[in-house]
């Protein structure tokens, strides 16, 4: 305890979030056996995207199921994408539904229960989401009205779960930022960054904030190294594998999934993780907060495009969430139509999916 105790204090000393104790003694039978990671900052954490908060029809009943069934299948993380306006009554960003609230709160005393560290992301926050089944009629990257809202519900998650050790619960502040352009610019992300890790701050300094990757996760910010968060990229790429047939993006350019195939290999799956590796090397934590592929992409093709991306990523220290648990990217329920399902409480299992994530525990 007093050596997991002093190695705490090296990273806070540094500036950086704190490594829980299962993974400080980890790192340590990591160093013992002579192997060197890039990402030491945050817990390599694995699991999957929960997505009962996800849309603005979304009704908050997360199955209490679904953490069991994680945590017994060798998993340790879960991440729920939320919308903000499944809380607010009336499109007023400051008039709280504490009912919907009340779930959240069920569903994140569950994942604490069976053991899991669950990473709450607006995948809507005022001003700004990639769903586009609502325009926010504010631009958070730009206008102080949707900055102020941000602020004032991360302030009130942060109130609302300051009791909550921050092993067992983390802030992962907007999904997926947008490119570089007219709709932000690299000072606009750094400044709402910035800005809403010091609202977070204000009520609780010790909990772990995750930035996404600008480009919709693609892209780090070396630029914010110093502030101490951890940032997370995606594991898409190339978005012919993973979105191959996807309605919700324009994919119907893309060609037949192959891996390798159409200028994608390891080699460039190594180069397009490359710069997520040189900002853990600066001591950034970095996690990949959502990946897989949809149920149209020939299995055989996904097997062998995520091992390698599950190589990279562990052989770096880096962790990776599954979208999803339950559904089209998923090892239950998939619908893909070239697997052989197992039974599994009732649900259809993707039993060589589910064992490829469990060689990399």
């Amino acid at each position: 305890m007093e050596q997991t105790r002093r190695n705490f204090m090296k990273m806070v000393a540094a500036g950086m979030a704190a490594i829980l104790p299962a993974y400080a003694r980890q790192q340590k039978k990591e160093e013992k056996n002579g192997n060197s990671v890039a990402q030491t900052a945050l817990p390599r954490w694995r699991g999957f995207n929960l997505l009962d908060m996800f849309t603005m029809r979304s009704r908050g009943d997360f199955p209490e199921d679904d953490f069991r069934w994680i945590r017994d299948l060798g998993f340790d993380f879960v991440r729920f994408p939320m919308c903000y306006r499944l809380w607010i009554n009336d499109g007023d960003d400051y008039k709280i539904h504490e009912p919907m609230l009340e779930k959240l709160d069920r569903a994140v005393e569950l994942a604490n229960k069976y053991g899991l560290h669950v990473s709450l992301n607006f995948h809507r926050g005022p001003g700004y989401s990639v769903n586009r089944e609502f325009t926010e009629p504010h631009n958070l990257w730009k206008d102080a009205e949707p900055l102020k809202a941000f602020c004032f519900h991360w302030q009130m998650l942060a109130k609302r779960y300051k009791g909550i050790s921050k092993d067992k619960l983390s802030f992962d502040l907007i999904n997926e930022p947008p490119s570089i352009g007219n709709q932000m610019s690299r000072a606009d992300h750094e400044r709402v960054v910035r800005t809403a890790v010091a609202a977070i701050r204000k009520i609780n300094p010790d909990r772990i904030v995750v930035a996404d990757g600008m480009s919709w996760g693609n892209e780090p910010a070396p630029e914010l190294a110093d502030l101490g968060i951890g940032q997370s990229t995606r594991a898409y790429q190339p978005m012919f594998i993973s979105h191959y047939k996807a309605s919700w993006v324009n994919s119907k350019n893309y060609p037949e999934p192959a891996w390798p195939g159409h200028g994608w290999d390891r080699k460039r799956l190594e180069q397009h993780y490359q710069k997520w590796i040189d900002l853990a090397k600066k001591g950034v934590g970095v996690h990949c907060g959502e990946g897989g592929t949809f149920n149209r992409t020939p299995h055989n093709v996904v097997l062998a495009w995520l091992r390698d991306v599950l190589e990279i990523l562990t052989s770096n220290g880096i962790g990776l969430a599954l979208w999803n648990f339950q559904g089209s990217f998923g090892i239950l329920d998939s619908g893909r139509k070239d697997v052989e399902y197992e039974d599994f409480h009732g649900h259809k299992l993707d039993r060589k999916l589910l064992e490829l994530l469990q060689d990399f525990e």
